[in-house]
């Protein structure tokens, strides 16, 4: 879902700079248009600030159902209870999970499904979404994080459990997939190398992915954790020859 705020400030930059302190957000993460530019007036006398309007992706929110309801509250949506023929890592899965959701404060609905033999996919959805995704989803990574260790701790058949909230991680991957790529375009112009924002190391390897076949880059991932980046280099174009591949993709 696109969302936009409008600030203002003594500048243009200004005004940009306080959009991204409120949403807590990179500039590379928004699309910036000048609604009215700052007038310095004369003697001060006419002045006005810049006005700027910040485009921005955010979680889709559920949609709110009217009912025709009695005056009284209606009381608080419950999760789910666990089907009947849930398997014993489902259980465990839903446990924990509604477990931890209730010491954040909140509840959501669990839906879980096998992906294959050695992975295990679980959606939640409900209000306060954005509260378990966290600002760039690391809220979401620290709950898969606890669940994968939780679920196979002790166990001899270790499982890949990937925890989403309202598709957000296909999304993520979307909107990465166009950094990256705008990152690439940019890169080309000036031929010079250029460093994405720090990232996990899953967010890099979709960057890397996405630029793999980009002709006239290359990719690398520098630093240590947690502030490990992708640099997007230029490649100077060769007359013989496959394009290299990335080289590290950690």
């Amino acid at each position: 879902m696109i969302k936009s705020l409008e600030t203002t400030g003594r500048t243009e930059d200004e005004a940009i700079a306080a959009a991204l302190k409120e949403l807590g957000l990179e500039r590379d993460d928004v699309s910036v248009t000048v609604v009215e530019r700052a007038k310095s007036g004369f003697l001060g006398i006419g002045a006005s600030p810049a006005v700027v309007r910040v485009e921005y992706e955010a979680p889709d929110e559920p949609e709110e159902k009217t009912e025709e309801a009695p005056a009284e509250a209606a009381p608080a949506a419950k999760p789910a209870a666990a089907p009947a023929d849930e398997d014993e890592q489902f259980k465990a899965i839903r446990a924990f999970l509604s477990g931890l959701l209730e010491r954040m404060g909140t509840q959501a609905n669990i839906e879980i499904s096998r992906r294959d033999a050695k992975s295990i996919a679980v959606e939640l959805s409900g209000p306060n979404m954005g509260a378990v995704i966290g600002r760039r989803g690391e809220t979401l990574d620290a709950i898969q994080h606890l669940t994968n260790y939780a679920v196979n701790r002790g166990s001899d058949k270790h499982m890949h459990i990937c925890v989403d909230a309202e598709s957000y991680r296909a999304k993520r991957e979307e909107s990465l997939v166009r950094l990256a790529e705008k990152m690439a375009a940019k890169v080309i112009k000036y031929k010079r190398s250029m460093a994405l924002e720090p990232m996990n190391s899953y967010e890099r390897h979709i960057i890397h992915a996405a630029l793999q076949n980009y002709e006239g880059v290359t990719t690398s991932s520098t630093g240590t954790e947690p502030n490990r980046r992708v640099v997007v280099s230029y490649d100077r174009p060769q007359n013989t020859g496959n394009k290299p591949q990335s080289r590290e993709w950690a």
